[in-house]
């Protein structure tokens, strides 16, 4: 009886010691069991730096479903885009650019091939729905009027001459920038725009060549 009593007694005399200590402004450290601030500092880097990766790690997946969405990468074959684009050359495509615009005369575009539509092909635009285009010594007319074009080289310039052309409704009257090795609208037509799929916007590889697409 005796045992119990002076614990309970020593119990509530500990109750008064720190409520004591308490009006006097003291706190003794067995009142509040706390971490050392050595490690307080370690367990706040590590959460800290836990949540940081997180929040990297979703930012990047969510731009990668993003990108993968809305852009496509692909790989240019062949040299008829020279020196614009390069063989072997990486390039993205904006799978949705002619969803928020129209075509517009000096786009690259990306599109199946009319004669084969497993195959993909990329040109540049000359000639829109309802123009007439013709090549009169290499030289391209658009509604009889000389088409400027800075994006051709001397080297790949063509001599040769060809037939007004009438681009229809729904139609791209397309040729590549090497004219005088190129497989294009004065081989075998124009491309009706539900063969046109992207628009080429940037080249990511090699480095060297990185950049926007003009």
């Amino acid at each position: 009886m005796d045992s119990l009593y002076d614990g309970v007694g020593l119990g509530i005399y500990g109750i008064k010691l720190h409520y004591r200590a308490m009006q006097q402004g003291y706190y003794p450290d067995e009142c509040f069991p706390r971490a050392s601030e050595a490690n307080a500092s370690k367990y706040g880097i590590f959460w800290g730096s836990r949540y940081w990766l997180r929040d990297g790690v979703l930012s990047v997946l969510l731009a990668l479903i993003i990108g993968s969405f809305f852009y496509q990468p692909v790989q240019v074959e062949g040299t008829s885009m020279l020196p614009e684009l390069k063989d072997h050359e990486r390039i993205v495509v904006s799978r949705f650019a002619y969803d928020f615009e129209s075509i517009q005369r000096g786009d690259i575009i990306v599109f199946h091939y009319p004669l084969d539509p497993a195959e993909s092909f990329v040109k540049r635009v000359i000639g829109l729905p309802g123009d007439w285009v013709s090549v009169k010594g290499g030289q391209v007319f658009v509604n009889g009027k000389r088409l400027m074009e800075p994006y051709i080289q001397p080297a790949y310039f063509d001599h040769q001459s060809y037939a007004p052309v009438h681009v229809p409704p729904n139609h791209y009257y397309v040729l590549g920038d090497r004219r005088n090795f190129s497989n294009d609208s004065r081989d075998w037509g124009t491309v009706p725009r539900k063969y046109i799929y992207g628009k080429a916007v940037f080249a990511y590889w090699p480095l060297s060549d990185l950049g926007l697409l003009h």
